[in-house]
């Protein structure tokens, strides 16, 4: 297969970066060319809330230069991604309708999730690394300029993610009107850094053990560098990290930029930087640290070529998705038997409608998803469940989603319990105009009342929650939905629900779904 020439941009809180990258079936994802311009989009956002006239134009310039460098590469295509700066900015549409007209290129603001989740994707792409240091407990600590992550691996799954407020260039800012020593300050820093991170500890780590941690983000690959004399370090022990931080505390602004290789304004995020490695370490008790060099472009070209398939990861990504999921379900207490039964009916609905409902693999993993968490409002209210797991699902990033998927989801679990009424269907505005994709107002809603359909007949079949039709089979066969079960128990309960769900599931997609019991001759 040719080779293909692709350009990732990344609008950071701190800095504008261009890729280009060869990407080629038989050799992988290759970088031949990267440019960087340090402007700090997010000191604007952070402050303010808003980006200045004044940087607007520079970040115009910029990437009106970065549009003749991939024209000279003849790229065949690109994507440029915004992060926080741009996400939290009040007038981000403004400033993505300038650079637009500008420069001819469509920038795209992601969520956090999907933020993290692609830079996931890149570590993941180092396939022999990635797949041994997960096997034992292992957390991906990505520090960004507006927030970091931290996304914990138990025996190859992902069982958490959490986004923290702790971006090195928002601590500080914080930090500027702090009038004490250097000294102070750093250990105010950590006084922040552990605030959040304690509650983080009792919540999601409890008694797991952390052997390792991987390291993401601009900070870690300066720091990993200066480390050992400029040289890119890969892999590093917590005691020689702790030895290199002791060292990095004792250094001058102007020691740093020398030793370093940056600016002043680079050198003043480096410390903050170290001392949350230095923390997160410490408290997960992690002995090694692996840097496998990953920026937020490289995280946009492997995205780009596993959709393309240039490049095949052996990893399951949408297993991870499922298994956040699913830990979430658990936290809230879901009847384990119950949902995981409905994980079964819904797919088994929607893959015996692949004809009718013209959905796909994506929208089956929504469905899977909306099943995993249909009960979980019931942890905080037996009365409005529905609401509460709504705000529930609308409170809680799942690693992989965009915002809208997650509002998608969340508002299919809501209708789940409530009457679906499109006259009153609320979605977030905000959301439309941030989100990745061409979908209509119009398109989504058909596509909640879809899933809503579907996952209402599913929760219908176990309505017992004694998962009697486990067996059942279904096919579509003359304008009729026949689901047919050899149960011989009393299944009185879920019939009269499976009729009351019938009428919704007929009016959306135009078939009536009929439960059969088959019962054995005597």
């Amino acid at each position: 297969m040719a080779i293909k020439l692709f350009a990732a941009i990344d609008v950071g809180s701190f800095e504008l970066e261009l890729g280009i990258y060869e990407i080629s079936v038989k050799n992988g994802i290759n970088k031949i060319d990267h440019v960087r311009h340090v402007i700090a989009l997010g000191k604007d956002t952070y402050n303010n809330g808003k980006i200045s006239y004044e940087l607007v134009e520079e970040m115009c310039d910029v990437i009106k230069d970065f549009a003749g460098i991939m024209q000279s590469y003849k790229v065949i295509g690109y994507r440029a991604y915004a992060t926080s700066a741009l996400r939290e900015a009040k007038n981000n549409q403004i400033v993505l309708d300038q650079v637009r007209v500008r420069t001819g290129i469509e920038v795209q603001i992601i969520s956090n999730s999907e933020q993290r989740f692609i830079s996931y994707k890149a570590i993941a792409s180092k396939d022999a690394e990635f797949s041994k240091i997960i096997e034992k407990g292992t957390a991906i600590v990505d520090v960004g300029f507006g927030s970091m992550q931290v996304s914990l691996f138990d025996k190859d799954a992902l069982v958490s993610t959490q986004n923290l407020m702790l971006g090195v260039l928002r601590i500080r800012e914080m930090m500027t009107d702090v009038q004490v020593s250097t000294k102070m300050q750093n250990t105010l820093i950590e006084e922040m850094v552990d605030n959040e991170l304690y509650t983080f500890r009792k919540v999601y780590i409890k008694d797991r053990q952390i052997k390792s941690l991987i390291g993401v983000g601009e900070s870690i690959l300066y720091l990993s560098r200066g480390s050992n004399g400029g040289k890119a370090v890969e892999w590093i022990t917590a005691e020689e990290y702790v030895g290199f931080y002791e060292k990095l505390l004792k250094m001058s602004v102007d020691q740093i930029q020398e030793r370093f290789g940056v600016n002043a304004e680079y050198a003043a995020l480096l410390v903050p930087a170290a001392i949350i490695y230095k923390r997160v370490l410490e408290l997960t008790g992690a002995e090694m640290f692996w840097i496998p060099g990953i920026r937020l472009c490289d995280s946009i070209a492997a995205e780009y070529a596993e959709e393309t398939k240039a490049v095949k990861f052996h990893h399951d990504f949408s297993e991870d998705i499922l298994a956040a999921s699913r830990n979430m379900a658990k936290r809230y207490k879901c009847h384990g038997p119950h949902t995981a039964i409905m994980e079964k009916y819904v797919l088994d609905l929607f893959d015996s409608m692949k004809k009718y409902h013209g959905m796909g693999k994506r929208e089956r993993l929504l469905l899977q998803i909306a099943a995993c968490l249909h009960a979980c409002g019931k942890f905080i209210s037996m009365k409005k469940s529905s609401e509460s797991a709504y705000n529930i699902i609308m409170s809680t990033e799942i690693i992989g989603l965009s915002h809208m998927e997650r509002e998608i989801i969340a508002n299919v679990v809501r209708y789940n319990g409530v009457e679906f009424d499109y006259s009153r269907m609320h979605l977030n505005e905000e959301l439309f105009r941030n989100t990745k994709g061409e979908l209509s107002k119009e398109d989504i809603t058909i596509l909640m009342a879809k899933l809503t359909a579907i996952l209402r007949l599913a929760n219908s079949m176990d309505r017992s929650h004694k998962q009697k039709l486990s067996d059942s089979r279904m096919n579509v066969k003359n304008g009729q939905l026949l689901v047919t079960t050899s149960y011989e128990g009393d299944i009185t309960l879920e019939s009269v629900a499976f009729s009351q769900k019938a009428d919704f599931f007929e009016e959306i997609f135009g078939i009536r779904p009929v439960l059969k019991q088959k019962r054995r001759l005597t």
